[in-house]
């Protein structure tokens, strides 16, 4: 019965039984509304686990285990192979000249620019050549003087020879001329040693290089005063150092000079002071050893407070890339040459302080191999001393989905990978 009959009924009802039936009927209206609320939700629920079960039935089962993962393998590479070991060290050039002037003047003249390539004889500087002009002309001119007297007094000795043989001087007067004609040649013996020192001292009004090599900046400009001579307050005027070839010192500790040395006693001669062994270096941007080089000298002395001894060795600059003062990292043999085994540095794998590498055994099992290792050579191959055969198969790539003790698939390195999982990647999941 609807609220409208209820309201044209109204009259046959009083007014508190009317109130009683309209609350009832409000209640069963709430309740069949809740009623029908749960029954949609129960319903949505089963439909949903029905889609679900519905789309699970189109897909293909999965497997119970992944498939192995595909790891690449290769058997270590056999060669011969040297020990190095490594110092830092800097050039230093085999002549470094102070230029400094023999004469003291006034510097006339610059002939040449500065930081330029110099060759030996190349003129430098000009010191004014007026004074020491004039004082060789002096000396020239009592040389003649001196010659003159030689002349003379040489006559007067002659004739004093027959004169003292016939009576006609004294003895006394003989040797008096004889006397005069000595001074006279050691005046002209002098006289030329000044003529030849006044040379000198002109020639020395022009400083030459030395040496070959690069020059520095002028330390003294045209106009000054340069004190020359051989003490200790003479005029720096500039510096010279050679290029080509030019030296690489380092320092090396006191166990390997030992060891060094006791190859050497042994017929295997490395790096002692008369092998002449040759040598690599590199620069500090530079990645390979590529530069040869020679050592040429061990010091006699080991440092008292570093423990170090001083080596040198020589290397040919012709492109001048070289510059004293450079650091740069020496490669010095440490071994005699021997056979090892060598393997990929990326099959190298770290736990804590030890190293190993992952072997494939005959089952297709990972099994981890604790290795020495040695050096590393410029195809980034490393050498291992000590823990694996010629015939492993090691892991090259694929290290982290080689777990030990699980079984993988491996493939030789080189070929073609049998399954759909890439050489060293994760497998591929089924679709």
């Amino acid at each position: 019965m609807g609220e409208v009959d209820i309201a044209l009924s109204r009259r046959y009802w009083d007014r508190p039984r009317l109130l009683l039936f309209r609350q009832e009927f409000m209640n069963s209206t709430r309740l069949v509304s809740s009623f029908s609320l749960m029954r949609g939700a129960r319903l949505f629920v089963m439909l949903l686990t029905l889609a679900t079960l519905v789309a699970s039935c189109g897909e293909p089962k999965q497997q119970g285990s992944p498939p192995p993962p595909a790891v690449t393998v290769a058997t270590p590479v056999k060669r011969t192979v040297f020990d190095y070991d490594e110092y830092v060290g800097r050039f230093a050039a085999i002549n470094l000249v102070e230029v400094r002037a023999r004469v003291s003047g006034y510097l006339d003249k610059l002939q040449f620019k500065d930081g330029q390539l110099v060759k030996q004889g190349d003129l430098l500087f000009t010191i004014d050549k007026r004074p020491f002009q004039n004082t060789l002309d002096q000396a020239r001119a009592n040389l003649v003087q001196a010659q003159s007297n030689v002349a003379f007094t040489e006559s007067d000795y002659t004739r004093g020879q027959q004169l003292v043989r016939d009576k006609t001087i004294t003895d006394q007067t003989f040797e008096q001329r004889a006397q005069a004609f000595r001074n006279a040649k050691a005046s002209v013996a002098a006289n030329e040693a000044a003529v030849r020192q006044a040379e000198l001292d002109l020639e020395f009004t022009e400083l030459r290089a030395p040496v070959n090599g690069r020059i520095g900046d002028r330390r003294v400009s045209p106009g000054n005063l340069v004190t020359g001579g051989t003490g200790g307050n003479t005029t720096l005027l500039a510096t010279i150092v050679s290029i080509d070839p030019i030296y690489f010192e380092f320092t090396f500790d006191e166990a390997s000079y030992l060891r060094y040395e006791r190859l050497a006693r042994t017929g295997q001669d490395i790096a002692s002071r008369n092998a002449s062994v040759q040598v690599a270096l590199k620069l500090i941007d530079e990645n390979d050893f590529n530069h040869e080089g020679r050592m040429n000298f061990v010091d006699n002395v080991i440092d008292r407070s570093t423990g170090t001894i001083r080596g040198r060795a020589v290397f040919a600059n012709p492109n001048e890339v070289f510059t004293p003062g450079m650091f740069a990292r020496v490669r010095v043999p440490g071994s005699p040459p021997y056979e090892a085994l060598l393997v990929p540095d990326a099959a190298i794998g770290t736990e804590q302080a030890r190293r190993f590498v992952m072997i494939i055994d005959a089952q297709d099992i990972a099994r981890p191999k604790y290795v020495t290792l040695g050096q590393l050579t410029s195809d980034n191959l490393r050498v291992i001393k000590d823990g694996i055969g010629p015939d492993d198969r090691v892991v090259v790539s694929g290290l982290m989905q080689a777990r030990p003790g699980q079984k993988v698939r491996p493939e030789e390195q080189g070929t073609k990978p049998a399954g759909p999982a890439s050489a060293g990647g994760p497998p591929q999941q089924a679709k």
